[in-house]
């Protein structure tokens, strides 16, 4: 154990080292998308020893035997594991680790990470590259940071040249436009017990709507709908948000329908670190998504590119012939069904602002180059010490395409329960077809949503 608290010092001391000088995006750079880079700003090619290939498109098309609306067919099912890491070779592979990953490793030994072959799966709608590549030259950050301005539908920043630059792109990036899904949650004890909540989503994303301008959507970057169903003491309750661009601006709405007294009430408190929905108080509001909100109480820092181990192509975990009850283990979800493969991504530090309140006195986030999702995120009390380590566990939905979370599991180092958010294998699968209005969110819809 001495040797592995070694190889964790080294690792925070790696990242605190990292070059923090980035200059501002140049016409040159601009160029370079779509041809050097990626029409998102990744490193088109691979890496020097090929473990990481060039990316030529991602997935294009559904593989044989998708069928619409159905579950994803694995495209990489015939892929074998090339190694596994655990408690036992974690120095080995610690440079390509994020200290919560070694923190995991060193306190379960059940704990281990099957690395497959790196695919790069990534893909977007050719009119998001194409709004990307026009809003490289454009885009900037207003309010200190807290708004964004000269830019639409596509990635703000692809070459980002700050760490709020990064972590807009991630707030911002392509999910769909209109997507409706059926989720399960669960608040894992430390023994392995679980009540699954059920819950149905709704997001409406006015930034990417096709033809959109940032003047006409009103600060407006999403409507968010989500209603619980299920365990019968908390069906019938509904959270509506609209979630705004320039949250110092102009606040995030939300109001909440509670059916026991059939009253819509403002809720203020959702956001930042207040407790997320039904989660046992192991996920803060702004964790849903690996991260959402308002960026105003964090210093961040861009600390560059990096090669590591990371959640990625989890196939297996969204899979319908998987029962809820084979991932869910005691500690942490089942190893043998989650997949990690060496991707570049960029490393961003959030630390808490003086005089500012949340949880977290520290969050690193990990984020995929060839999308913009964040892969995983390291928390730190205010102590200084990890405490909780988030892993998205991502799949291309390839009939969209977009890379998205099929699984958020959020660890609680210090109470041996974790949380997980997306359990879909015996749901619907998301409709990215939906069709709604303004009027579809607003508060008096909410006494409709929420009838049991």
């Amino acid at each position: 154990m001495r040797a592995n608290r070694k190889v964790l010092a080294g690792v925070v001391s790696f990242y605190f080292s990292m070059t923090t000088a980035h200059a501002a995006i140049s016409t040159e750079e601009v160029a370079k998308l779509g041809k050097e880079l990626t029409p998102v700003g990744a490193i088109k090619g691979g890496n020097a020893d090929g473990s990481i290939p060039a990316w030529s498109g991602g997935i294009t098309q559904a593989p044989a035997g998708y069928k619409p609306g159905g579950h994803h067919v694995d495209p990489f099912a015939s892929d074998k594991i090339s190694f596994s890491i655990n408690a036992d070779n974690v120095q080995q592979y610690s440079d390509k680790l994020s200290p919560g990953q070694i923190a995991m490793l060193q306190k379960y030994p059940s704990f281990k990470m099957n690395v497959y072959p790196t695919r790069r799966s990534a893909s977007l709608p050719q009119r998001i590259y194409q709004a990307t590549i026009e809003n490289a030259a454009s885009a900037e950050l207003i309010n200190n940071g807290n708004g964004i301005a000269n830019t639409i539908n596509g990635v703000p920043f692809p070459v980002p040249a700050s760490g709020l630059e990064a972590i807009w792109n991630h707030i911002v990036r392509y999910r769909g436009t209109a997507v409706q899904r059926w989720i399960n949650q669960a608040a894992v004890t430390s023994s392995g017990k679980y009540t699954l909540v059920k819950l149905e989503d709704e997001f409406d994303f006015q930034y990417v709507k096709e033809g959109a301008q940032l003047a006409d959507i009103d600060n407006i970057l999403l409507y968010f709908k989500q209603s619980v169903k299920a365990p019968a003491r908390l069906a019938g309750g509904v959270l509506l948000v609209h979630e705004t661009i320039d949250q110092v601006k102009e606040p995030r709405h939300a109001w909440t329908y509670n059916p026991g007294q059939r009253r819509v009430r403002r809720a203020p408190n959702v956001s930042y670190d207040n407790p997320g929905t039904a989660s046992d108080g192991l996920r803060t509001s702004d964790d849903f998504d690996m991260y959402n909100g308002a960026p105003d109480r964090y210093e961040w820092k861009l600390l560059g590119r990096k090669e590591m181990y990371v959640p990625y192509n989890s196939y297996k975990l969204h899979a319908d012939s998987v029962e809820y009850k084979e991932i869910l283990k005691a500690g942490h979800i089942n190893s043998d069904l989650a997949r990690y493969e060496l991707h570049r991504v960029w490393v961003v530090e959030a630390e808490l602002k003086k005089g500012d309140r949340h949880i977290y006195g520290k969050r690193v986030f990990y984020i995929d180059e060839d999308s913009w999702q964040v892969l995983m995120v390291d928390k730190y009390d205010n102590r200084g010490q990890i405490w909780r380590v988030s892993e998205g566990h991502v799949i291309n939905y390839y009939d969209q395409p977009v890379l998205w979370t099929t699984l958020e599991v959020h660890y609680d180092l210090q109470s041996g329960r974790y949380l997980v958010l997306g359990l879909n294998n015996k749901e619907k699968m998301y409709d990215f077809n939906i069709n709604r209005k303004k009027s579809d969110y607003t508060p008096s819809s909410l006494r409709r949503a929420g009838k049991r």
